[in-house]
C-alpha cells in the first residue's frame, strides 16, 4: 500500500488569528462525543490509508473509556479540533520493569495544523504523566506519518525498541521520552 500524507496546511491567516492561547482550550474530555468520534474516525481513515489492519494499533472507544485512559480534547472557540490520550501502562521487560504512559489517539484537524495543537496537546499528556509519577512516555507510531515523527522528535522523543507487545514489523517507529530531562 502506498503511503500517502495526510493533507496539511499551514494554518491560514484567518485560522491562525483565531488559534491564540485565549481561544484555545485544551481539557480533560471524554472520547464519546460526537465531535470528537468524528475526529477519532478521520484519524481511522487516515490509518486506513498507509497501513493493513494488523498494522493499525489502534484503541477503540471502548478502550477509550477505560480508567487507565486519560483523554485530551483541544477546541477553538468550542469547536473540538485536535485529541489525544495517555494510557498508563505497568513495568514490563521492555521496559526495565517500570510503569509508563503510553501516547495515543493523537489527531489534530489538517485544517488547523501548523498552529501548535499537537505540540500543546503532547505537552498536557506529558504533564499528566508527571504528576501521576510516572517518568517514561512511550508511543508507537508509523513511519510513513512524517508530521507525527517530526512531532514526537521535536518535543524530544527518542527512537528505541519495540515495547508493548508491538512487533517490529519494519513499518512501526518507537519512541521514548523520560520525564524531568
Amino acid at each position: 500500500m502506498k503511503p500517502r500524507a495526510m493533507p496539511r496546511s499551514r494554518a491560514p491567516a484567518m485560522v491562525q488569528s483565531l488559534l491564540t492561547r485565549e481561544a484555545l482550550d485544551i481539557g480533560c474530555e471524554s472520547p464519546d462525543q460526537p465531535e470528537v468520534r468524528a475526529l477519532l474516525g478521520a484519524l481511522d481513515d487516515y490509518l486506513g490509508g498507509l497501513y493493513e489492519p494488523q498494522h493499525n494499533h489502534i484503541l477503540s472507544l471502548d478502550e477509550l473509556l477505560s480508567p487507565q485512559v486519560f483523554f485530551l480534547v483541544a477546541r477553538c472557540h468550542g469547536r473540538a479540533v485536535g485529541c489525544g490520550a495517555l494510557r498508563r501502562m505497568p513495568g514490563e521487560p521492555a521496559t526495565g520493569g517500570q510503569a509508563y504512559g503510553e501516547i495515543k489517539r493523537m489527531m489534530v484537524e489538517p485544517a488547523v495544523r501548523g498552529a501548535g495543537i499537537g505540540a500543546q496537546l503532547l505537552m498536557r499528556l506529558e504533564r499528566q504523566l508527571e504528576a501521576e509519577g510516572l517518568g517514561l512516555a512511550l508511543l508507537e507510531t508509523g513511519g510513513a506519518q512524517r508530521q507525527a515523527v517530526a512531532l514526537y522528535e521535536r518535543a524530544g522523543y527518542r527512537r528505541r525498541a519495540s515495547f508493548g507487545g508491538y512487533p517490529d514489523n519494519g513499518l512501526s517507529l518507537f519512541y521514548e521520552k523520560r520525564m524531568g530531562r
